[in-house]
């Protein structure tokens, strides 16, 4: 299946499958296919309302949901086009705020492939031409786009005339795509940069910010790292932000972490360097409260899972899955258990591209009792592999057959008066299959 994408819907799966058939069946980067189907389909990617657009190895998901919280709490309506999706597809388009519709997104994708059969178009290519489709014929007052893969040839990167660019935290990761090194990845994230037009960018090192100033030059973009004209910090519980226009003291963000500080901060930064739409004080103080993305330090409260935990236990999921997100995720975790004080389990099922040790060498502090599950319908490294490293990295290690099984077991040995902390990550599709069992999937 095409990026391993199912549906309920008979309707839709009848054109998940007609696309799994008809795609090259791998992420393949370049602009001309999707440029293709863009033409055929009378070019909808030029009829978009003012196109947010953003890029990063991590973070940029939830800058985006910040980007829309803002936007929604100015009374703005909002189309955004996101990847990947947890439980469903539908996760990927929202259309004026919503989800779109099965019977939509089957008329969406059967059209795309009706007018491209021979395209030899890949999933992302079809589903990025069906997302823009759709918002061409939807109002709304705003676009927010994420890069899926890299920028400069990733499919969203036919749009020519967004109002700001963003890129958030660089790292490497799909180096089978964009290169080895984070050099060659930044200025692959570049890309995205249009003439005249704001990039925003966060503080990197100075071989990482020199090759994005190459290519912001070579576009003749407007640079806007973070430190030149923006700044941020946290003071007594309070984000304080300025920039050449004034300050602005806003409350922390909902997200959990400190990296959240930022993604919200670059979500402002980028509203405050457009000129197309304004927005109220009032509303960036709203969306450090309203902006949600699940699986980023998600704390699970209900559902099927929680119900069978000790009372008192607390289930996390975070999608965790390279070496530049882990350290975050690993402090967050060992200070609020530290906190706390209970025991810590940490289950992890990681894609079998993915640099197992790069990442888990950041959680042997918190000495977690350390749980290897496979990650369901994907490529994955071994659970014994996983295993082997946690115990290298002062971890105990077991393996279960689902995070399902992995709970069962903590929750059967847990002591009464210690309930337990248990982070599940290392996949967002992992993240997506705890969602579906715990039968609380996003909105």
């Amino acid at each position: 299946m095409a990026d391993h994408a199912r549906s309920d819907n008979p309707d839709v799966q009848f054109q998940l499958d007609r696309l799994a058939r008809l795609s090259p069946g791998s992420d393949i980067l370049g602009l001309s296919r999707i440029s293709e189907l863009l033409e055929r389909l009378g070019h909808p990617e030029h009829h978009l309302p003012p196109v947010f657009h953003v890029a990063g190895t991590n973070g940029k998901g939830s800058t985006c949901a910040f980007l829309r919280a803002a936007l929604q709490a100015a009374g703005l309506s909002v189309h955004a086009y996101t990847s990947p999706h947890l439980v469903r597809f539908n996760e990927r388009i929202r259309i004026a705020d919503k989800l779109v519709d099965d019977e939509t997104l089957a008329g969406l994708l059967k059209e795309v492939l009706d007018i491209g059969e021979d395209v030899g178009a890949s999933f992302f290519e079809v589903t990025t031409t069906a997302a823009f489709l759709a918002f061409s014929r939807n109002p709304a007052d705003a676009c927010v786009i994420e890069v899926g893969l890299g920028g400069k040839l990733d499919a969203t990167n036919v749009i020519t005339n967004p109002i700001v660019c963003g890129i958030a935290q660089l790292g490497v990761d799909h180096q089978a795509f964009l290169g080895d090194n984070a050099e060659d990845i930044a200025a692959e994230k570049a890309g995205i940069a249009k003439e005249t037009v704001p990039l925003v960018t966060q503080t990197y090192e100075p071989s990482i910010a020199a090759q994005i100033k190459k290519i912001a030059d070579e576009k003749k973009a407007v640079w806007l790292p973070r430190g030149s004209i923006w700044e941020w910090t946290v003071y007594q519980n309070e984000l304080h932000y300025r920039d050449k226009a004034g300050r602005l003291h806003l409350p922390l963000p909902r997200l959990n972490g400190s990296h959240q500080n930022e993604n919200a901060a670059l979500a402002v930064a980028m509203l405050r360097h457009q000129k197309v739409i304004q927005i109220p004080e009032a509303a960036y103080k709203a969306a450090m409260g309203w902006a949600f993305w699940p699986a980023r330090l998600q704390h699970v409260s209900d559902g099927r899972l929680v119900s069978q935990l000790p009372v008192g236990a607390e289930l996390w999921i975070d999608g965790c899955h390279n070496p530049a997100a882990a350290p975050s995720t690993a402090a967050f975790f060992q200070e609020h258990v530290e906190k706390e004080k209970k025991p810590f389990h940490l289950i992890m099922g990681m894609l079998s591209n993915k640099d197992a040790e790069g990442v888990l060498q950041f959680f042997g502090s918190t000495q977690a009792r350390f749980y290897a599950v496979p990650v369901p319908s994907h490529p994955y490294h071994s659970p014994e592999y996983l295993v082997s490293i946690a115990q290298k990295n002062g971890m105990s290690g077991r393996i279960a057959a689902s995070p399902e099984e992995a709970l069962r077991l903590i929750a059967r040995e847990a002591s009464p008066d210690y309930p337990p902390i248990i982070a599940i990550v290392g996949s967002l599709y992992l993240a997506g299959s705890v969602l579906k069992a715990n039968e609380t999937p996003p909105e």
